[in-house]
């Protein structure tokens, strides 16, 4: 289990430097939104990793209130940057 979540590990931290790279070198602020919305769930996928090694479940409400704040966050953003198109 312990090589399983060290892959899990590296895979996710390059994801989130890749990930980091396109939101500062975005060329838009839709592209800076996607890019902070991947952020939150890589973040949230750490937790469910850190959660499925240390068999703590008392992390699991903070990774649905972050899916739950990144939706929202996405959501309200893309909603203004909308209504600012017209």
């Amino acid at each position: 289990m312990t090589v399983v979540v060290l892959i899990a590990a590296v895979l996710l931290i390059a994801s989130a430097l890749l990930t980091s790279f396109r939101t500062l070198a975005g060329p838009s602020t839709l592209d800076r939104v996607v890019g902070l919305d991947s952020l939150v769930a890589i973040a949230a996928s750490g937790l469910a990793v850190w959660a499925a090694f240390s068999d703590d479940t008392t992390v699991v409400p903070a990774i649905v209130a972050l899916a739950l704040v990144g939706f929202l966050g996405s959501a309200a953003v893309t909603r203004f940057r909308v209504r600012d198109d017209r």
